[in-house]
């Protein structure tokens, strides 16, 4: 499995679907981590089910003031190197730029 990963609007989307069929992608993943119990089963879940699996950074703005929603964006957190110690790849997707941070992309 590829995980990628960046800020919002970074073009994840765009540099997903040059890797895949969209049917083998899942986006969005960090909206699921708010309502599961448990993450390290949806991470194992998403790394077996799509090639591709693309979640929005949310760690980097102003810490919320909402309880509900400082939870929803520490799941997300750990979701997210869920993802990366399951991937095979994990990619950062900046500005459009694509950078390898784990593993390789294959031909």
């Amino acid at each position: 499995m590829i995980f990628i990963t960046g800020p919002l609007f970074s073009g994840k989307g765009a540099f997903a679907r040059t890797l895949c069929p969209e049917e083998q992608i899942i986006r969005d993943v960090q909206e699921l981590a708010a309502r599961e119990e448990d993450l390290p089963a949806l991470a194992r879940r998403l790394a077996k089910e799509y090639a591709v699996v693309v979640a929005t950074e949310t760690g980097g703005g102003v810490v919320p003031l909402d309880p509900e929603q400082r939870r929803a964006r520490e799941a997300a957190g750990r979701l997210s190197c869920l993802l990366a110690q399951e991937a095979e790849t994990v990619v950062r997707v900046f500005c459009g730029l694509p950078m390898i941070l784990k593993g390789e992309l294959k031909p």
